[in-house]
């Protein structure tokens, strides 16, 4: 498995990844409103529009099949965090997690959790930082994990 940055080439396969997970895990459970509003943020263009304004963008490869993607906004906020179905509970989300962290430029990152992801960043080491809330027919749990706190790196680096 090989984490690097997304390249211009990478974007729509990102782009399906994204939406393809995001409809088995998260879809259903949203109102009309917050699938249409994913598809824009998950949309080609999108990423790149991200990605040219600065956004770290990473993929874990194998061979050339990206298996996953994750994104850092401003150094601080996990954007968008996804692993293939099929190959999720197999280390790649937590390879991901540990190589944007590198990136942050904050003492906290955080994330709104679609409410089904809600285990495994609590697994990863987030912490609820507020109560369940919506956005544009986006249900999330506020989130954050404090990059100087023992327990939250033993707790990622305990992750499988």
């Amino acid at each position: 498995m090989k984490i690097r940055e997304i390249s211009d080439k990478d974007i729509e396969a990102v782009s399906a990844l994204c939406i393809a997970s995001f409809s088995k895990a998260v879809a259903g459970s949203l109102s009309e409103e917050g699938v249409l509003t994913f598809s824009k943020v998950a949309a080609g263009y999108a990423f790149l529009k991200r990605m040219n304004e600065g956004n770290v963008m990473l993929v874990a490869e194998s061979g050339e099949e990206i298996e996953g993607i994750i994104e850092l906004k401003d150094g601080r906020h996990i954007a968008m965090f996804f692993v293939k179905p099929e190959k999720q509970m197999q280390g790649i989300g937590k390879q991901l997690l540990s190589s944007v962290l590198t990136y942050a430029r904050f003492d906290t990152v955080t994330v709104k959790a679609s409410l089904s992801s809600v285990p495994a960043y609590v697994k990863y080491g987030f912490e609820m930082a507020g109560d369940i809330a919506e956005s544009s027919g986006l249900v999330y749990q506020p989130m954050e994990f404090e990059l100087n706190k023992p327990v939250q790196l033993t707790a990622l680096a305990a992750a499988d």
